[in-house]
C-alpha cells in the first residue's frame, strides 16, 4: 500500500521543503519508489529536485488538479533531476509533479468534497509508487486541504522558536477542524523539529516545550541546523550523495524518520 505523507506548516521559514527533500533523498537511497507532489505554487521543492522549466512545461500540479485522470497523471509526473546522479539515482524511481503558479486558482476553490478530493483521485489511479510526499503551501487554503485529503499522515514541520511552536499548535488545531468540517480524515499526524542548534539554550527549551505539548507525536530524531544544507540545496542535490561527515549525519537522521514513516 502506498504511503501518502503531507509536509505542512502554518508558519513559513521553518524548512518544510527542506524536510521534504531530505526524506526524498532518504527514499531514493533506500530504493523506495517515490513521488513528490509540489503543491506550493512557488515550486521550491521542484527546484531542489533538479527540475527546470524545460522539464515540466505544461506538466505540473495545475494540469493534474484540472483533470485527475490516469492519462493526466502520466503526463504530469516527470523524473527528478536527481536520477542523473551516480551512486544514488539508479536505486529507485523518484518522480515529481512540479509546483507552478498556475496552481494558484486551485488555492481558492470552494471546500467541496469534489474539489478537496482532486489529488486523492489522481493518486488512486497509479500503483507505481511506494511513497508519496506532498509539499503543501504554508497556508490553510484549498491546496493544503487538497494535500491533507489525499494523505494518510500529515507531518507538521517546526523549528524550536516561540512563533514556530505557536504555528505548530495552529496546524494541529487546523487538522482537527479539517476532519470535522469535511468528509476526509487524516489517520495520523506528527511533528518534525527542524533547524535545531545543539548549543542554544532557547532551542533546548522550545524543543522540550514541543515535546510537552505534543508528546509521542514529536518525531525522533530532530534535524539539526547545518551549514551544509545551504550548499546541498543550492546545488539541487540529494543530501545522501553529498560528501562529508556533516552531510552523512544529516542523512542518517532522515533515514531514521523515513523508517518510521514506512512502518
Amino acid at each position: 500500500m502506498t504511503q501518502v505523507v503531507s509536509m505542512s506548516s502554518l508558519k513559513g521559514g521553518v524548512g518544510k521543503t527542506s524536510v521534504t527533500l531530505g526524506l526524498a533523498s532518504a527514499a531514493l537511497r533506500r530504493g523506495v519508489d517515490t513521488l513528490v507532489v509540489d503543491l506550493d505554487p512557488h515550486g521550491d521543492a521542484s527546484t531542489g529536485l533538479g527540475l527546470s522549466a524545460a522539464d515540466t512545461r505544461e506538466a505540473d500540479t495545475a494540469a493534474l488538479l484540472a483533470a485527475p485522470r490516469k492519462a493526466s497523471f502520466d503526463r504530469s509526473a516527470v523524473p527528478s533531476g536527481w536520477g542523473r546522479i551516480a551512486g544514488i539515482g539508479e536505486r529507485a524511481r523518484l518522480d515529481v509533479v512540479a509546483g507552478s503558479a498556475r496552481a494558484l486558482p486551485y488555492d481558492r476553490l470552494p471546500a467541496t468534497r469534489k474539489n478537496l478530493g482532486r489529488l486523492r483521485r489522481a493518486l488512486e489511479r497509479t500503483d507505481r509508487y511506494d511513497l508519496v510526499l506532498i509539499d503543501c503551501p504554508p497556508t490553510l487554503n484549498s491546496l493544503t486541504r487538497i494535500g491533507w485529503a489525499a494523505s494518510q499522515k500529515v507531518l507538521s514541520v517546526a523549528e524550536p522558536s516561540l512563533f514556530a511552536v505557536a504555528g505548530t499548535e495552529r496546524t494541529m488545531r487546523a487538522i482537527a477542524r479539517f476532519e470535522t468540517e469535511s468528509e476526509f480524515k487524516v489517520p495520523a499526524a506528527g511533528v518534525v523539529v527542524n533547524k535545531v542548534q545543539r548549543h542554544s539554550e532557547e532551542h533546548r527549551y522550545r524543543s522540550e516545550e514541543l515535546r510537552s505539548m505534543f508528546g509521542r507525536l514529536v518525531v525522533s530524531p530532530e534535524i539539526e541546523d547545518s551549514s551544509v544544507w545551504q550548499q546541498v540545496q543550492g546545488a539541487a542535490y540529494p543530501v545522501h550523495a553529498w560528501p562529508g561527515g556533516e552531510a552523512a549525519e544529516t542523512a542518517r537522521r532522515f533515514d531514521a524518520i523515513l523508517e518510521g514513516l514506512l512502518v
